[in-house]
């Protein structure tokens, strides 16, 4: 039904149209990504290029390719170079 809120538990925080779909993306980092701290990369997204945070299990460093193993949120990605 129209206006009626689904229960919390049952929301993802990544919209339905990108739900895993960037899995497998490759993009550059462009703030370095740590095991400590997220970085940034930009990735291919609806025809242009999007910034998202960026985590990973190991240090990479800026202009690295990467690739994307998960989606986090909407905005966060888990990554891996490529």
């Amino acid at each position: 039904r129209l206006g009626v809120e689904r229960p919390e538990e049952l929301r993802s925080s990544v919209p339905a149209d990108m739900d895993q779909g960037l899995v497998g993306t490759i993009g550059y980092v462009t703030l370095p990504v740590t095991p400590e701290s997220p970085g940034e990369v930009m990735l291919p997204v609806r025809g242009g290029t999007e910034a998202f945070s960026a985590f990973a299990d190991e240090r990479i460093a800026k202009y690295a390719r990467i690739v994307v193993v998960e989606c986090r949120s909407a905005r966060s990605v888990t990554v891996t170079p490529a």
